[in-house]
């Protein structure tokens, strides 16, 4: 039996909100979402407010801090206008994420080694405002060792290289990943941070990340808000929870 505890889900609402903004209208409501993953068994919301807002509105978030009841993971660049809608807001916690414009998605992992000294100050006042400071990086040694040494308190892994290798039936090159992530949530683990994981995770690649005893949450939206056209939100949630807790027994 599996002496870990229970792993956390997190759901990404982002692409509800791109679904809304390809109509300009209102409909669908990320926090309508937000509620149904809630009731679906969701352990937190997250959403990306990005520089451009592509999707997720400065609105949403004002709603989105309102309604739930569980924690809210507020995806950022390291940017001053975002530093400052965070504290305002004072979230349960914000992820730095890399951030390019021309992006359709979060594309790598933050580069913490080589700003390390900019984002020690960056993240400074959201710890001092209650916030759980969270860094979006590749499997790679030198930038866990940066993030915790700029004392973020977590990590999130970026599993996308290793979900792109499975769709693309590059098994060779996603069990090397696969294994890269291991190897890096015990050495994070080991240096007291706690260990996330996101990006690209699906029903067929879910359990070998959710079976790390170090991983202490999964952050995943654009897969469910895609399975929910076929078979519903709240079922697409609860069928990846389900997953999740087969793999972690």
């Amino acid at each position: 039996m599996n002496d870990a505890p229970k792993l956390r889900l997190g759901v990404n609402i982002d692409h509800v909100a791109t679904v809304r903004n390809a109509r300009g209208g209102a409909y669908p409501d990320p926090l309508r979402a937000a509620k149904l993953a809630e009731d679906a068994g969701a352990d937190g919301i997250t959403a990306h407010l990005r520089e451009d807002r592509r999707h997720i509105s400065d609105a949403d978030i004002d709603g989105l801090m309102e309604v739930l009841t569980v924690p809210l993971n507020f995806e950022m660049a390291a940017t001053d206008e975002m530093q400052a809608i965070a504290l305002r807001h004072k979230p349960h916690a914000v992820c730095i994420v890399p951030e390019k414009r021309e992006e359709r998605t979060t594309e790598g992992g933050l580069e913490v080694a080589r700003e390390e000294n900019k984002l020690a100050h960056f993240i400074a006042p959201l710890r001092e405002a209650g916030c759980r400071v969270s860094i979006f990086i590749a499997a790679d040694r030198p930038q866990i060792e940066a993030a915790h040494r700029i004392g973020a308190e977590v990590i999130e892994l970026h599993t996308g290289a290793y979900c792109d290798a499975h769709a693309e039936g590059r098994f060779d090159e996603r069990d090397a990943e696969l294994k890269r992530l291991r190897e890096m949530a015990t050495f994070a683990h080991s240096l007291g941070l706690e260990v996330h994981a996101g990006h690209g995770l699906t029903y067929e690649t879910v359990a070998p990340i959710a079976a790390f005893p170090e991983v202490r949450e999964l952050n995943i939206g654009h897969f469910l808000i895609g399975e929910a056209i076929f078979r519903g939100l709240q079922p697409a949630i609860a069928e990846m929870r389900r997953l999740m807790d087969e793999a972690r027994a």
